[in-house]
């Protein structure tokens, strides 16, 4: 933390909010990341970390998704790949999300999914400078709490009051927002359940003559 510019300190903190991002993760990616203002749109982002798919189109034809392009910082893509898979571990819309995709599409196709969704909240979460919606309050200071720790802070026991990080060591209280964020996860099931995929758009005669 002391050797990254004030920009990617921020950029730290805003990544740690997210499920499944741990402090090393963080701080990799916001380094790669450095000022997020960079990146017009969330989709300039992704592709720098290369979770874009391929496109191939011929002509007029459909055009043809194929596996990520793998350009960009791989350093980075693989820690969001990594931290896609814990976040399908913890209770969340996110977890809601890989599940879905994994019914359809299988595993590694579902975590890269989950990578390209984090990269997209990373760019909305720190353009917007706003907190994760379903972040989880005591996990949080933990984590924050363990970054400040690894940047030298001093410790706060003896000092005459409960550390930053102290929510997270009640039992109760865990639970509680653990129960918050599966509730989260129910009701991102329940409302993607009559979902039906879009076939391609067809094209009409005007849209054929303005083509041509």
């Amino acid at each position: 933390m002391t050797i990254i510019p004030p920009a990617e300190r921020d950029a730290v903190v805003g990544h740690a909010d997210q499920p499944g991002i741990g402090d090393g993760d963080a701080m990799g990616v916001a380094a790669a990341v450095g000022d997020i203002h960079r990146f017009g749109e969330p989709q300039k982002l992704v592709s720098y970390f290369g979770l874009n798919p391929r496109v191939r189109q011929s002509g007029l034809g459909l055009a043809q998704y194929g596996r990520i392009s793998k350009h960009g910082r791989s350093h980075a893509r693989a820690m969001l790949v990594e931290a896609a898979w814990a976040a399908a571990k913890a209770p969340g819309p996110l977890r809601a999300f890989f599940l879905r995709i994994r019914n359809k599409r299988g595993h590694q196709v579902a975590a890269v999914a989950v990578a390209r969704k984090l990269a997209v909240l990373i760019w909305h979460l720190l353009t917007k400078e706003q907190d994760y919606f379903w972040a989880r309050p005591a996990l949080v200071a933990a984590k924050q709490r363990q970054l400040a720790l690894k940047a030298g802070a001093p410790g706060e026991r003896g000092v005459g009051r409960r550390g930053s990080a102290y929510a997270y060591n009640v039992k109760e209280l865990r639970n509680s927002e653990k129960a918050a964020a599966e509730n989260a996860e129910r009701a991102y099931e329940l409302m993607v359940r009559h979902w039906r995929p879009r076939g391609p758009k067809r094209r009409t005669d005007a849209t054929k003559e303005e083509r041509l």
